[in-house]
């Protein structure tokens, strides 16, 4: 159990939250949400012991072990992946070391031979003998394959690593795991493994997430960090949102009672209060009228940016199609011979190998040939598309925000693109800073409004949601639901295929498959 007493943090005086009282419990699954900037990694770091509150305390029972994923994806590179892996369980990993120092030495003296047999107990108990197996089972999870568990930790891609950094924090039984956005870089198929593991564990999960079919599935409870307070609620992610609508919809209808009832009580006193006969009615309600109060809704830190996608003509009969398409990007061959058509009313996802998918959407922007095959748009088609690496369209470029929108916008009027720029979120000053400083989630929602801006009745998405909060994703979503045209896209979000996507295609090393269905169908037809 952890227990989080009026817990406080201040940063530079501005507050980001106070009087924290929560008590996290062994068997539940807790999803930490919240807006960007409002302090969802830095209570985990307080949890984790890494940052001091201000004001408050965080208790946890002696001898609980917490494993912490880890955020740095250099730090191990000196070591092989399996030790990496082991070295979730410290003292573990420590007596495996000290073991190890002992047999190698060449005047192993009675005394060593005493300390050999402690540590060979401590290590018995503590399931040494079955770490590996362990180990090796979590990575296979995860999707590393058992030739690389002997490989040195630098020779792996980063999103490798990353992998690697989550099975040492899920390894060796801890009592509490603490993860930041753990699904990052993950595949379908590691995915669900996590889900199934983290269902199965019998300790506290406490899990920062952006990815809402992951935190509906595995979470009991939710804890939202707003209000620069932080409340937890019981049910997974679409329970807390559904109900957190209707809580402030009922707030807003109160408050708007209240304030019908207050004009009504003021137009009485005022009517009557000079009136004797009604004085003692007017007094009553003077009394009722200072115990009414209109209290204003808490200003959330939660923003919705504005994503509405409006093609500016119908698509006519002929889509797109694609005849054996083939590609070999730095010796390997993404694409094979890859064939397809598109009909009008189709939302098509593709999944499987990423490459593959970017490789298929860069050839169909023409940024790159294919080296065989061939494709053809229809007459009526125009296309917008939004690359998985936006770092053309920002580094270098020395444009203000207004400037760089200027760009894709047929009206360049100020203040058409300033008040396009409030909608998306950006505000007061920040339509004036220079485009190449942006953050990730702010060029993000600069390429979405470029896309908005194109007018194109054919969308294409190579991972769109990377870098989005949760409400910028929300966002996105009823944006693509709503877009009446063609949409093309890669993405991680489970979601986001499920309520968009009806027909699936996807890369596997036998070619592709091509079936109309939603995600949800596609996963049962594939197993």
């Amino acid at each position: 159990m952890i227990t989080v007493t009026d817990v406080g943090l201040q940063y530079g005086g501005q507050k980001l939250f106070d009087h924290v009282n929560l008590k996290f419990t062994p068997g539940n699954c807790y999803g930490v949400i919240g807006a960007n900037g409002a302090g969802k990694s830095t209570f985990l770091k307080i949890l984790s012991g890494e940052i001091e509150p201000n004001s408050g305390s965080v208790e946890i029972p002696e001898n609980t072990r917490m494993s912490v994923l880890k955020q740095d994806h250099f730090q191990y590179d000196s070591f092989p992946v399996m030790d990496t892996v082991i070295m979730g369980n410290p003292r573990l990993y420590e007596i495996m070391k000290e073991k190890e120092a002992l047999y190698m030495k060449e005047d192993f003296t009675e005394e060593d031979g005493e300390k050999a047999s402690e540590l060979e107990g401590e290590f018995a108990e503590m399931g040494g003998w079955e770490a590996e197996t362990e180990a090796a089972q979590i990575l296979q999870g995860l999707g590393i394959s058992s030739e690389e568990h002997t490989a040195m930790m630098s020779s792996l891609k980063d999103s490798q690593k990353v992998k690697v950094l989550l099975a040492q924090a899920l390894f060796g039984h801890p009592e509490i795991i603490l993860l930041d956005e753990p699904t990052n870089h993950l595949d379908v198929k590691s995915v669900n493994w996590l889900e199934d593991f983290l269902l199965d564990f019998v300790g506290t999960v406490i899990v920062v997430s952006h990815d809402r079919h992951f935190l509906n599935t595995v979470c009991t409870h939710i804890v939202d960090v707003d209000y620069n307070k932080i409340k937890m609620y019981v049910g997974n992610y679409d329970f807390w949102y559904e109900s957190s609508r209707l809580i402030q919809q009922m707030m807003r209808d109160q408050n708007k009672k209240n304030e019908e009832k207050i004009k009504e009580l003021q137009s009485f006193i005022q009517r009557f209060s000079a009136n004797k006969s009604k004085s003692r009615q007017a007094t009553s309600r003077k009394k009722l009228l200072d115990k009414l109060t209109v209290e204003e809704l808490p200003a959330s830190s939660r923003r919705y940016p504005w994503v509405s996608f409006q093609p500016e003509r119908e698509l006519g009969k002929e889509i797109l199609e694609v005849n054996d398409l083939s590609k070999t990007i730095d010796g390997v061959q993404v694409l094979n011979r890859v064939s397809f058509r598109l009909n009008r009313t189709d939302k098509v996802a593709f999944i499987g190998d990423e490459q593959a998918a970017t490789a298929l959407f860069k050839i169909l922007t023409e940024e790159i040939q294919p080296d065989a095959g061939s494709f053809k748009w229809g007459i009526s088609t125009s296309q917008s598309y939004f690359p998985k690496d936006n770092s053309a369209f920002f580094n270098d470029c020395d444009l203000n925000l207004i400037d760089w929108m200027r760009q894709y916008s047929s009206d360049e009027h100020e203040s058409y693109v300033r008040g396009f720029l409030g909608r998306m979120l950006f505000s007061g000053d920040e339509p004036l800073k220079p485009a190449k400083v942006l953050s990730g989630g702010e060029k993000v929602r600069c390429m979405l409004s470029r896309m908005m801006l194109s007018g194109a009745n054919v969308l294409i998405f190579d991972q769109p949601t990377n870098h989005l909060d949760l409400e910028s994703i929300t966002a996105l979503n009823n944006g693509m639901m709503d877009f009446p045209g063609v949409i093309l896209f890669a993405s991680h979000d489970h979601q986001l295929i499920q309520t968009i996507a009806n027909r699936i295609i996807e890369f596997t090393p036998d070619g592709i498959i091509d079936r109309m269905s939603t995600y949800d169908e596609y996963l049962e037809y594939r197993g």
